[in-house]
């Protein structure tokens, strides 16, 4: 009865527009851009090699792969808001751990805040596959990454400044972010998403749709190009640092090309047209080949590490551009009966690719130097450049039939 005296404004909210997506983006960018060049040297500190960080990650990879194929279950117990509420409290939990700066707060840090990234991932792309229709999910993607361009720019120089001065800083920072898209994501009041379910339907095992997954080999090659996007990411954001210390050249340069690199995100509106005028696949096979040769070459030159760094810092530039092209054959294919379940097989792009490149640096270690680990990089990219030939020439064109894609 009390509702009578609700406005209606503030009782039901209009449908979600794309920039109230890429405003979460943005926040959440910030949380992240903040810590993305100081945790590595965090966990580099407290473990005192490149070997135990692999380690470290690893471990933290594989126990978040689980956690973030058993969100959309929560999200059926649970309603999403919830959810995503939960996912910016581990960021605060996870900020105040690091602040405690021991190994074992350090690596439990590690853990709690992926997942807390991948909490909020799959219910902001259930959010986006609800409200956006397919032929703006290009837009949409865009947008987010202008949103997000200024925070991945400069959070990771702001972050290894902050640590200079005092080292807990940038985490007490980054939990204030954390607190900012709580608030945000309330305010916008997204509620719980569309609610599709097939009628009189049992409930659904939280990994039963993995069959449905690995039944639909677009949505596997789609998946296969984020995860190998994302092994370039944790190369050129972990490993590059350490590269950095291990040459002498320093703690603070591996932040100052990161955030340089990020800045390029503002390019992603002309990247954005880039492919719309070549299509995903031709956008797609460039990038990629794009990025493996740099990565390989990175390796070659690497007695000169000037010249490497430069290489990586060009390399960035086709991430970038996979970053705004490389979710598009997956988020293209999904089912709208499917949404929440495939928004959380996507996801796990990052745990995978959390758990492929520690573990693949790891045993290359073994064997080669720490540039051995661009090499790797470098053959991933080759990998999926050999995938993207089978893509539709099509994909992602305006269908004139159907009036999208």
């Amino acid at each position: 009865m009390a509702l009578r005296y609700i406005p209606l404004h503030l009782r039901y909210s209009g449908a979600p527009k794309i920039t109230d997506f890429a405003l979460l983006s943005g926040i959440e960018a910030a949380v992240r851009g903040t810590l993305i060049s100081t945790v590595p040297i965090a966990v580099y500190d407290a473990f005192g090699s490149a070997s135990n960080l692999s380690t470290v990650y690893l471990i933290a990879g594989v126990i978040t792969l689980f956690w973030g194929l058993l969100v959309p279950r929560l999200t059926q117990i649970f309603p999403r808001r919830w959810v995503y509420s939960a996912g910016c409290g581990l960021y605060v939990v996870a900020m105040a751990l690091f602040v405690m700066g021991t190994p074992a707060s350090v690596q439990a840090a590690i853990l709690i805040s992926a997942m807390a990234t991948v909490t909020t991932f799959v219910c902001l792309n259930a959010y986006v596959l609800d409200y956006v229709s397919r032929a703006d999910l290009g837009k949409t993607q865009g947008q987010q990454m202008i949103y997000a361009a200024i925070p991945w720019a400069v959070g990771p120089l702001t972050g290894v400044w902050l640590r200079s001065i005092w080292d807990p800083l940038p985490f007490l920072v980054a939990g204030g972010f954390a607190v900012l898209l709580l608030a945000v994501f309330w305010y916008l009041r997204l509620g719980n998403g569309k609610q599709i379910t097939r009628a009189k339907g049992p409930a659904v095992n939280p990994l039963a749709y993995l069959g449905r997954f690995f039944r639909q080999p677009r949505l596997i090659t789609g998946w296969l190009f984020a995860v190998f996007r994302s092994c370039g990411w944790w190369v050129y954001v972990v490993y590059v640092p350490v590269f950095c210390i291990e040459s002498g050249l320093g703690d603070k340069l591996g932040g100052v090309m990161l955030s340089i690199s990020n800045a390029t995100l503002l390019l992603s509106p002309m990247m954005a047209g880039i492919v719309r005028r070549f299509t995903v696949r031709r956008s797609l096979l460039w990038s990629m080949a794009y990025c493996a040769g740099l990565f390989i070459a990175a390796t070659l030159v690497s007695p000169m590490p000037w010249v490497a760094l430069g290489l990586l810092f060009l390399a960035s530039f086709g991430l970038v551009m996979l970053d705004v092209v490389g979710g598009l054959p997956f988020l293209m294919s999904v089912k709208p009966s499917e949404r929440a379940e495939m928004a959380a097989v996507y996801s796990s792009f990052r745990d995978v690719s959390g758990i492929l490149t520690p573990g693949a640096a790891y045993l290359v270690l073994l064997v080669f130097p720490l540039s051995g680990i661009f090499a790797a990089s470098g053959a991933a990219f080759a990998l999926s450049w050999w995938l993207a030939r089978n893509l539709h020439p099509r994909l992602g064109t305006l269908r004139p039939s159907r009036g999208g894609a």
